[in-house]
């Protein structure tokens, strides 16, 4: 992932820019605080040229829909899950 970085600060930041997962959401995850989470973003942003930089908005846009994608499904699952249990009784 990176020569600066460790291997659960690379991870940590896979979890927002990869899975969609928010900075707090990733903080309280890994039980770090959440500016942490970004000064190893923009360190690996640095290293490797701003590559994964959000300077521009349509990284942001898509990792927001990924987000929300990812949302979306787990809501699906809640719902169905909450109406089956509810044919039940």
């Amino acid at each position: 992932m990176s020569t600066k970085l460790g291997e659960r600060q690379g991870q940590a930041v896979k979890l927002v820019t990869e899975q969609g997962y928010s900075y707090a959401e990733a903080a309280r995850q890994l039980g770090v605080r959440e500016h942490q989470i970004r000064t190893w973003k923009k360190l690996l942003d640095a290293e490797s040229g701003g590559a994964n930089s959000g300077g521009g908005t349509r990284p942001t846009l898509d990792a927001e829909l990924h987000r929300l994608r990812v949302e979306n499904k787990r809501l699906l699952l809640e719902h169905d899950i909450l109406k089956k249990l509810g044919r039940q009784t």
